[in-house]
């Protein structure tokens, strides 16, 4: 199984991509809630996660990774405190993040 694959099956599954064509089509972002929902799959599987870029009215708005918390991009203690973060600094934003699926998992698929 591919990385993309694993990715619409079992993370994004159920979740809307509201990509509408402001950044590479490629990319999924999502809104505050099913980031979450994106979140919780991801730690549920241990992914890893390396960037969260968030966006604002289709601009560029922040973004976070793994090394400025010090810790590995499987670690979810990163990216939960990265995601709460963001939503006390603003509302609305639409988040997108930069995976990795195991290739352990990827072949267990």
């Amino acid at each position: 199984m591919e990385q993309s694959e694993f990715l619409e099956q079992h993370i994004f599954n159920g979740l809307e991509n509201v990509n509408d064509g402001f950044e590479d089509t490629s990319m999924h972002y999502f809104s505050e809630s099913d980031f979450d929902a994106v979140l919780k799959k991801a730690e549920h599987f241990g992914l890893s996660i390396y960037k969260i870029e968030t966006f604002l009215d289709g601009k560029a708005f922040d973004t976070s990774n793994h090394d400025a918390f010090k810790k590995k991009a499987t670690d979810p203690k990163w990216y939960t405190k990265a995601f709460s973060d963001f939503k006390k600094r603003q509302e609305g934003l639409v988040y997108a993040a930069t995976y990795k699926v195991s290739k352990k998992l990827l072949d267990r698929e």
